[in-house]
Order: structure tokens, then sequence, then C-alpha cells
């Protein structure tokens, strides 16, 4: 706790400092830009900041980080001033909110309850979740599962509620196989049929998700991985493409295959 108690006054000093100036920008003889801004003109910001946070964690350097996390919480303090101008709720109303509810999840940090695994916390996380909401049905969770989650995300969490009653596979393999049967029917549809086609893909990707999440793997985190690789072996592949005098659009795509599996050997393994 010591080290919580070093940094506690100057980082409450900078959070009023922030407030001040967020205020101030709002204010009759504020920014034209901030005045005129709502809870709805700023998702986006709040949303490409957050994809600003994720991308200076994957570059692990810390200052970026540390620049992002100020951007991020600029975001937040924006929010939390547009709901106190509207007398809906202020910055101190939403921090106590968050303040009650992790001490009342952690029964096991701040009462006398034993957890002794990860797995532990979250059932008891997930119990005390559905104390507090109201015990609900499976389906009207997974309503209210936020629909603006990046898709591979939802579709995750709404398997992880179906999960909770035992509609799940009994292993990975299970899922495995569900992925080969949606290929097997995209392979057997009507291409020019697009809606009959996107339909098979998304429950492609759908079992795909499955499968990531019984092997406890990320989706969404494993396809921004795979993406960024293959950016970068394309990357790669052009600038050799380049230093030998050539040009991308004249090369056969078998050409460009050849280049593209001397890139992958020569990564480390």
């Amino acid at each position: 706790m010591k080290h919580v108690e070093d940094l506690e006054k100057p980082a409450s000093r900078e959070l009023v400092e922030l407030m001040r100036i967020v205020a101030c920008l709002r204010g009759d003889k504020g920014c034209p830009w901030d005045r005129v801004q709502t809870h709805d003109t700023l998702k986006s910001c709040l949303l490409e900041e957050t994809y600003e946070v994720l991308d200076a964690i994957d570059s692990g350097d810390p200052a970026k980080l540390m620049e992002e996390l100020g951007d991020l919480m600029m975001q937040v303090v924006m929010h939390a001033q547009l709901a106190n101008e509207t007398g809906q709720f202020s910055l101190d109303q939403s921090l106590a909110s968050i303040n009650t509810k992790l001490v009342r999840r952690h029964p096991h940090v701040f009462g006398d309850v034993v957890a002794k695994s990860p797995e532990e916390v979250l059932k008891r996380w997930d119990a005390i979740k559905s104390e507090d909401n109201g015990h609900k049905s499976v389906s009207e969770k997974i309503t209210e599962i936020p629909a603006v989650l990046p898709a591979l995300i939802r579709a995750a969490k709404v398997q992880k509620a179906a999960a909770t009653v035992g509609f799940d596979w009994a292993s990975p393999q299970g899922a495995l196989e569900k992925v080969g049967e949606e290929i097997a029917e995209i392979e057997g549809a009507d291409l020019s049929d697009y809606g009959a086609v996107a339909e098979e893909v998304g429950d492609l990707l759908f079992a795909a998700v499955n499968v990531a999440r019984l092997y406890k793997t990320d989706a969404e985190e494993a396809l921004r991985q795979a993406t960024k690789k293959f950016e970068q072996r394309f990357s790669v592949l052009e600038q050799r493409v380049t230093t030998a005098g050539k040009s991308l659009t004249e090369m056969t795509l078998e050409e460009m295959d050849e280049i593209w599996n001397e890139v992958k050997q020569t990564e480390p393994v």
C-alpha cells in the first residue's frame, strides 16, 4: 500500500487539474469545438483513443502508453463533464460507483472469502454480478451484451453466456470439427448468392471464435496479431521485390508466393 500512498496526492492533483481544464474548455469562453460536443459525437474519439492505448501496449513503449492513457483519461473526464453539466452525475459519483463495485466483487481481497485460482475469481465475480443485476435468463444476459462491441468479442461473450448453462462443446475438438463443417458449407454455397455466402462466412467466423475460446485464446487479439504479422511479411516481400528492381504488379502470384515463403523461413522461430 505504500506505493499507492506515494502516488495518491500528485495523481489526485493532476486529475483535479484535468477536470478544471475540461470544464474550462466547455465553458462560455472555452473552445468552440469542445463546447458543441455531445456523448454521441465523442463516441468515435473514445473508441479511437482506446485503440491507440492498445497499440501503445503492443509497442512496448512505456512513454507512449503513458501518453495514450492520458488521452483516454481526457475522454473519460469529458464524458463525466457533459453528464455533470446536465445534472445527471459527476465524475466523483462515477468513481464511487466503480470503487464500490470492485470491493464488493473481490471478497477474497476485501473480505474473508478464499479464492485459490483465477477461475474461482471469475466464477465468483459472475455470481456477484448476477446478484447485482438481478437473476436474469441467459437470453436476457445475451441481449444485454453491447451490440457495438467488435464482432469477434461479442461472439465470444455470447458463447460464454450460453456455456454457463452447459450449452457448449465438450472439448475444443468438437469446435474444430464444426469449423470443417462450415468450410464445407461455404464450398457448397452458390457463389452468385451474396447473402447465402455472407451467412456461411459468418457461421465460419462464429465457429472459429468458439475454437479460440475453448483454447483460452482471445479471438480479437489473435486476429489483430495475425494481421500485424501479415503486414510485416508483406512489407519485407515488397522491399525485396523493389530491391531487385521489380514491381509487384509485374510479378505473378506464384513468384510473389515464392518470396513470401522465403520471408517466412527467415523469421525467428
